[in-house]
């Protein structure tokens, strides 16, 4: 029985809905997704969906309505891009005209496992697959919790339409996503990929936490059987879904949390994980995960519906969905207490970095901001060198607060809950050699297990980071000093440096950030 009727959405501006389809559950999705023909179904009878031209988030076509008083708290630049009232409300009227008279798709979730943290989402779409992705994602009330729901914050999808006078406005492309702070709204127009309404609703989190003063962070998290918990920040490509993937160790969760006074809690109730190139034998729970009430994306099916993880003919950027239910080792309530460790994982193409180092609070707060990792040469056309890639706090594009907002109520939480933070390098080392699966993972099991405060360290020049002698489950102790891995000192020293320049010139702009204190100190000298 739907909550909602047609009647209902007039006071969204929606007219004249044929139908409501009010948290619909699994089976109805799937009867949609087959009958409208949204989607096909693999072997073992996993939905799959193609999202278009769009594999991917529009990063310049993302806008916050230039007003007071949000205004004065959002970071103005390329990736939050002012847009007038005036023209949000002609994209509002382009999204509302799209909605109306259709058969519609009503989900009412939350964002955020803490009850004094989460915020209540209204989200409507015409798109079958998309509430099946909302409902694999957000976390769904319970049935008592929907008798009154209220939502914070209504998301209107309308990826059916486009902005045919974008050029008039002054916009990037026909589209569109949007955010209204001060009505508590967003629409989005023009592209059907999944990912915008994820991060949508995470950029609007990070935005509400950090002025309630609470941690809003782009990682994954899991929990010991002690009750230790340990936060995992990395950018694409760096292990942060794999290495946070633990059997001994329950799944709080994989891509968005906030920490606030009771602790560390997920966003989402479910999981969004790259598949390229997925296989059993190397991401086991994530390929368990794949089956009934999972969502696949962009994915090639060959004959028979089988999966050919290994095609990426439409986009490397093929990913999955699917309730955090389907992790067998997963914490349920989705939140712990306050956490021991915080690890940085950076893919260091240039072989500097230790694999594993011990962080001062300041070194924290200037890794932290600095957010980095490099691209190695070969994986992307046209790059033949390593190519460094710096996001602030390890989720730079969304961000709309400047990023010192975050680096600083870090820096509080160390301190108030005496945590202990490394940063790891699953990248290379000096013969281009990727760290070991098994040696990164020895790296994070003596974080784990405490076993490294025990261990003797070392500084490593230029950068000033402690690393240690040794540490037990590695393979070759000398590993762990990257010059070590240096047919020549003099070649280190001189890439070193170079590396050390490009951190210097990224935290430049930093310079000016009015924050009391001076993060620079804690990064590499020259």
């Amino acid at each position: 029985m739907s909550k909602l009727n047609p009647n209902d959405l007039k006071k969204y501006g929606i007219k004249d809905a044929k139908e409501v389809i009010y948290n619909p559950s699994y089976q109805k999705i799937a009867e949609d997704e087959k009958s409208k023909g949204e989607c096909e179904f693999t072997d073992n009878n996993t939905a799959a969906v193609d999202t278009g031209i769009f594999t991917g988030r529009s990063p310049k076509d993302k806008y916050f309505v230039d007003q007071e008083p949000s205004n004065k708290n959002i970071a103005w630049g390329d990736i939050n891009q002012p847009i007038s009232k005036e023209n949000f409300d002609k994209l509002f009227d382009l999204t509302k005209e799209q909605l109306s008279g259709k058969e519609l798709y009503v989900v009412d979730a939350f964002a955020g496992a803490s009850k004094s943290s989460r915020k209540a989402i209204r989200f409507i779409t015409e798109i079958a697959w998309q509430a099946h992705f909302i409902e694999n994602m957000f976390i769904m009330p319970t049935k008592e919790e929907l008798e009154n729901f209220e939502p914070d914050f209504v998301l209107y999808n309308a990826c059916k339409t486009t902005n045919k006078d974008y050029k008039e406005m002054g916009l990037n492309s026909e589209v569109f996503v949007a955010f209204n702070i001060e009505d508590n709204m967003a629409i989005i127009g023009g592209t059907w990929y999944g990912g915008e309404i994820k991060k949508g609703i995470f950029s609007m989190m990070n935005y509400w936490l950090p002025l309630e003063g609470k941690l809003s962070m782009h990682c994954s998290a899991n929990v010991g059987k002690d009750g230790d918990v340990c936060l995992f920040f990395g950018l694409s490509g760096t292990g942060k879904t794999t290495l946070s993937t633990d059997p001994n160790r329950a799944l709080i969760g994989d891509d968005e949390h906030g920490w606030d006074d009771e602790g560390v809690f997920n966003f989402e109730g479910g999981c969004y994980a790259k598949v390229i190139d997925l296989s059993k034998e190397s991401e086991p729970e994530i390929f368990a995960a794949i089956k009934p009430n999972a969502l696949l994306e962009n994915v090639v099916l060959k004959e028979g519906g089988v999966v050919d993880y290994s095609d990426s003919s439409k986009t490397e950027n093929t990913r999955v969905s699917y309730p955090i239910e389907h992790i067998e080792n997963h914490k349920e309530d989705l939140q712990a207490g306050h956490p021991q460790n915080i690890i940085f994982l950076s893919y260091d193409a240039f072989g500097i970095l230790p694999p594993v180092s011990k962080l001062t609070k300041e070194q924290a707060m200037y890794y932290f901001l600095s957010g980095y990792t490099a691209k190695v040469a070969g994986t992307e056309r046209g790059i033949t060198e390593p190519v460094t890639t710096f996001s602030a706090c390890f989720g730079e594009a969304f961000l709309p607060l400047h990023p010192t907002v975050y680096a600083e109520l870090l820096g509080k939480k160390i301190d108030e809950h005496n945590v202990n933070v490394y940063l790891v390098n699953t990248g290379l080392n000096g013969q281009g050699k990727r760290m070991s699966i098994k040696d990164t993972r020895a790296c994070i099991n003596g974080i784990l297990n405490g076993s490294i405060n025990s261990a003797e360290f070392e500084t490593l020049p230029v950068f000033n980071l402690q690393y240690p002698k040794s540490l037990d489950g590695i393979t070759d102790n000398s590993i762990l000093n990257p010059l070590s891995t240096w047919d020549s000192e003099e070649e280190f020293n001189k890439t070193a440096k170079e590396l050390a320049q490009k951190f210097v010139e990224n935290f430049s702009r930093y310079n000016d950030s009015g924050s009391e204190f001076d993060y620079s100190k804690a990064g590499p000298t020259l």
